[in-house]
């Protein structure tokens, strides 16, 4: 969440002005509107959703923000903190509370059905957290029923159900809830009776189940899902800012059909457990439009899924928010403005480099050049570019599709990935004649790019005239700037990373990570770390040479190469990230 305020559970301190409170619960008109104007000045609600609840309130009337909700056109985080701000109430996380409930008696029936919670009581005052602040009913109810005057705050919904459960019910989560309604021979049957298992799949608490895994993953921000099956049990992982975090899974006899339930909504054949399928989901959650590209691979215990979530809406193609540097992005741009040659991006899978096409690709892209590119898959849709889809399966690959775009006049191509000896000959052609050709490599480092051309096949002579620059570079988790915590460290360490080098001056500190109420672990986004080797006469003598990786590299480096491994020590010495991220991702090779 973006914005906290803390509760103290002794209700000394107030959660919210009265004044303020009193007003929110009268519910005056005015109030759902201001909360819609919030949203679109912020971004997070567009016109056109907008028009379409609208029309939907005049038929089934309701308030905008409660249908916003319901329809998933807008997250709930996003109604709760402008809700907070136009009310004046606090915005208050499920973590905040007590562990233990107040001791006040009330249906937890009432509380569900209108998604409020009491989380502090004195003898005066009952604190409730409540998910829609205008809805006066519940509040007037509680007041009088316990006597008290009732305190608002705004939570999410999602975290006042699972509150809800954990004070007054059996303490289940929501999946365990949704586990429960399943019925007893609904996780079980024939698995190899397709029927049986697109019935199976399509039952409202499956569903439900397979929407909560989605959902979220997206409130922790992932880059991915990985479901897994195991002998005894489901595991699911979301990958969060690189890293991979366990979270709660469903059981072991619902795997099958919460694996049927992804395969039907990303289009794959669910008779097909032998092979491998890839496919893709378009979903709308919590007001974002995702786009998930599914693969599946059949393992010993079953399939094993993972969904790459894209979220194309909070994309930024800028250079400073990659992690360029000022010092770094005149020597790319330079590269990048030469009319013809190659430019390759160089990295492990999930390092980033589509994202620093694109955004090359972003900046080259004005009405005097056509662009033309192949992708596998094509992430993102850029206005102004023509994009193909390679589709392997008839014929149209990466080798194939370049044949037909030299014909197409372009000026710029970019390419997926190099993934072979006869599409890295067809984009050097397409250099030598006039184009400029980006594209991906998967090697350690920049040097690697080289070495690795020249074992796929590549002549020499034709790769030192046509590769004009190769970037590296690897993603490492970006410090919460609020809340880092900066420190000394110790001559040693200074002695062992050559810290020193690279600060000259002053005196050295370092930041260590500290959670806060935006993110546990007290890195929120990633940043980039990069190497660029630029393509001289020096190097070209030693490539023409058949020199190795090592000697490449030494020479950049005393042309005034900056490693990844110094990069991202340079961007620790600023705050940006830890010293242990640097390590954890790239070494002093």
């Amino acid at each position: 969440m973006t914005r906290m305020r803390g509760v103290n559970a002794t209700a000394s301190e107030p959660i919210a002005d009265p004044a303020a409170a009193d007003v929110a619960s009268a519910g005056p008109p005015g109030i759902d509107a201001r909360i819609v104007d919030t949203l679109l000045a912020r971004g997070r609600l567009k016109d056109a959703d907008l028009g379409r609840v609208r029309r939907l309130q005049e038929e089934s009337g309701g308030s905008v923000t409660s249908l916003l909700s319901r329809l998933g056109m807008v997250s709930e985080k996003d109604i709760a903190e402008a809700s907070s701000e136009v009310l004046g109430l606090p915005l208050v996380s499920a973590k905040e509370c007590p562990d233990a409930p107040p001791a006040v008696q009330v249906s937890i029936r009432f509380l569900k059905q209108h998604h409020v919670c009491p989380i502090a009581e004195d003898e005066q005052r009952l604190d409730l957290l409540v998910a829609d602040a205008q809805d006066a009913y519940p509040a007037d109810a509680l007041a009088l029923a316990t006597g008290r005057t009732v305190r608002l705050a705004i939570g999410l919904r999602s975290e006042i159900d699972e509150l809800i459960e954990r004070y007054f019910g059996s303490g289940r989560s929501a999946m365990g809830t949704i586990v429960e309604n399943l019925t007893e021979e609904g996780g079980g049957g024939d698995e190899d009776d397709v029927q049986h298992l697109r019935d199976l799949a399509s039952e409202a608490p499956v569903i439900r189940l397979v929407n909560l895994v989605i959902q979220r993953a997206v409130e922790a921000r992932a880059s991915d899902i990985h479901i897994e099956p195991f002998e005894n049990r489901l595991k699911v992982r979301y990958r969060v800012d690189g890293v991979l975090e366990e979270v709660e899974s469903p059981p072991a006899n619902l795997t099958a059909a919460v694996i049927s339930r992804i395969k039907i909504l990303a289009k794959l054949n669910i008779a097909e457990r032998r092979l491998p399928q890839d496919g893709r989901i378009m979903l709308r959650v919590q007001g974002k439009e995702l786009d998930l590209r599914v693969s599946t691979v059949p393992t010993a215990h079953g399939e094993s899924v993972v969904m790459r979530l894209l979220d194309r809406e909070s994309v930024v193609f800028d250079y400073k928010k990659l992690g360029f540097s000022d010092e770094f992005l005149p020597k790319f741009r330079k590269v990048l403005e030469q009319p013809h040659g190659i430019l390759l991006v160089t990295g492990p899978t999930g390092s980033g480099k589509t994202t620093t096409l694109y955004t090359a690709l972003s900046q080259l892209n004005t009405p005097a050049v056509k662009i033309i590119t192949v992708e596998d898959p094509v992430e993102y849709q850029i206005t102004g570019i023509n994009q193909i889809q390679a589709k392997p399966a008839i014929g149209l690959d990466f080798a194939h599709a370049l044949r037909s775009i030299v014909r197409q006049d372009p000026d710029i191509i970019m390419i997926g990935e190099m993934r072979d000896l006869e599409t890295a000959r067809i984009a050097i052609q397409s250099a030598l004649t006039g184009h400029l050709v980006l594209s991906t490599l998967h090697t350690n480092n920049s040097a690697g790019g080289v070495t690795r051309l020249l074992d796929m096949g590549v002549e020499d002579y034709l790769l030192t005239s046509t590769i004009n620059g190769i970037l590296a570079q690897r993603l490492v988790r970006r410090l919460e700037p609020t809340h880092a915590e900066r420190y000394e460290p110790l001559p040693v360490v200074i002695k062992e990373f050559g810290l020193r080098k690279l600060q000259p001056e002053g005196p050295i500190y370092l930041w260590r990570p500290k959670p806060s109420a935006l993110t546990p672990t007290g890195y929120l986004g990633r940043t980039t770390i990069m190497e660029f080797l630029v393509m001289t006469d020096t190097l070209r003598r030693l490539v023409m040479q058949r020199a190795g990786m090592g000697e490449i590299e030494t020479a950049a480096r005393i042309e005034g190469m900056r490693t990844m491994y110094e990069d991202g020590l340079v961007k620790a010495l600023q705050g940006q990230t830890t010293l242990e991220e640097v390590m954890r991702v790239c070494s002093d090779t």
